[in-house]
């Protein structure tokens, strides 16, 4: 399940009053100003990702501000789901990003090194979690074209990130370089229909070798991407032991395997919509596969390997998932002071009615408060890896998309009726935020995970008692 569900940010309609109102990003930190720094925890950006961090805001400001309401007025008008169309407008900020080596900024520190040097990416290298934070964050604020622009968005980034770890030579000549070079797009495809997926050992679809192949059998849902017109792969994650096996390790039961979008038996069965729209134009799908028979090579890592890739493939997404969605609550307490301060009613600002101050102020403290705990997180994969990160990364998968959506519901309130229309952004901002209380895991299994970590660090300091 991804998490661009609903139709994202819509365009603001703005009147000529209303104009100098618009979201334009903020301005640049003050030069010098450290970001955090405690008890051995630096957030202050390398000089690299701020010097990429204040180019990609440049760009944004310049090029993707001024045709962003276009863009998504003309991706929300393509009526058929099923005929979605890429916009040429993002085809050429596209070039113009690339040109200027903003371009496959998520490509991870040290694995994707190489690869950041061969497709041009600003510096030839790749990224620490921490050093892309800001960046995400940045294109949060425009999510429904931004990531886009800069070929960093999902589940593309996931899927990419999954190749350039774990893919085979062969594997990463036919899928992962026309991905880095924008010339295709991919989907992921975990959840299932029929079983409870928040415990992803549940997943039943199949995935059984057969001689020198791979029979796929069963159905998902929630496959992010399908929609895309380019989308040409899935990452598909199936069951590879019979059903009745008791033996193996749950954890050691699935594979990933690399299926073609037009393999024979693959079949898009719908594009779901979130609270009544689409995913224009990227989509979420329900997929069907029959008899699919695909190559042994296109398993990644190896039979038996999926939770091992999803661990490292999920802690660095969730860190960006987190970070874009921060940047739309900014956008969101933005509107909300901007239209506090402008409308009036009862004879005040409506910012001084009903406890409208001590909103913004609670907003604002629970935005900050959340990126420090995202910045936390990306710190300690980077230091520890995704397997000590665990507990941090589930924290900010809980802790954000609520924050957010609380932020955006405020702001809402305060544009009235006009916050529950397409006028402004915000009604596609919280469904994307309360989406992602659920995709990549409900909030439930990740408080499960931070409580069991936090039990045991007091059974190991009593000998293992309760």
């Amino acid at each position: 399940m991804g998490p661009h569900l609903g139709r994202g940010p819509q365009p603001l309609r703005l009147t000529p009053d209303d104009a100098s109102r618009a979201h334009p990003l903020p301005p640049a930190p003050v030069t010098g100003t450290t970001v955090g720094r405690v008890a051995g925890m630096d957030f202050s950006p390398s000089p690299r990702a701020a010097e990429l961090t204040g180019l990609v805001r440049e760009f944004i400001t310049a090029h993707v501000e001024p045709v962003a309401a276009a863009y998504q007025q003309e991706v929300a008008h393509q009526a058929d789901p099923e005929r979605w169309v890429e916009s040429p407008v993002l085809g050429e900020l596209r070039e113009r990003a690339r040109a200027q080596g903003l371009w496959n900024l998520f490509l991870p520190a040290g694995h994707g090194d190489a690869w950041a040097a061969e497709f041009g990416t600003h510096g030839g290298t790749g990224l620490g979690n921490a050093d892309y934070a800001p960046l995400a964050e940045l294109m949060g604020r425009h999510s429904h074209l931004a990531p886009y622009v800069f070929n960093c968005h999902a589940p593309d980034t996931g899927n990419m990130e999954v190749l350039v770890r774990y893919g085979t030579p062969e594997q990463q000549d036919t899928w992962l370089r026309p991905l880095l070079d924008g010339r295709i797009r991919s989907g992921f495809a975990m959840t299932e229909p029929e079983v409870a997926s928040s415990d992803a050992t549940n997943m039943d679809a199949s995935a059984i070798v057969d001689g020198d192949e791979v029979v796929i059998e069963g159905r998902k849902w929630w496959t992010s991407g399908v929609g895309h017109p380019d989308c040409r792969v899935l990452v598909f994650m199936g069951r590879s032991v019979p059903a009745d096996d008791t033996t193996t390790d749950r954890h050691r039961r699935h594979t990933m395997v690399l299926v073609p979008l037009d393999a024979p038996g693959v079949k898009v069965e719908r594009l779901l919509t979130t609270m009544g729209v689409h995913d224009e134009p990227v989509g979420h799908a329900e997929v069907s596969f029959d008899q699919v028979r695909v190559p042994r090579e296109n398993v990644l890592l190896g039979e038996g390997r999926a939770f091992e890739i999803a661990q490292g493939r999920l802690g660095p997404g969730r860190v960006h998932h987190c970070m874009r969605l921060i940047g739309q609550a900014e956008v969101a307490l933005e509107l909300a002071v901007r239209r506090g301060l402008a409308r009036r009613a009862f004879g005040k600002p409506i910012i001084d009615l009903g406890g409208n101050r001590e909103r913004v102020a609670e907003a604002r403290m629970a935005i900050d408060q959340a990126r420090l705990l995202v910045q936390h997180a990306a710190w300690k994969l980077d230091t520890a890896g995704s397997a000590h990160a665990l507990g941090e990364v589930s924290a900010i998968k809980v802790v954000v998309p609520r924050v957010a959506q609380d932020v955006i519901d405020m702001a809402m309130q305060l544009h009235g009726g006009g916050g529950l229309s397409d006028d402004f952004p915000l009604a596609g901002m919280w469904t994307t935020a309360r989406a992602l209380r659920l995709a990549d895991g409900p909030d439930e299994v990740h408080r499960g995970v931070v409580a069991r970590l936090e039990l045991g660090k007091h059974r190991d300091a009593a000998g293992g008692t309760r």
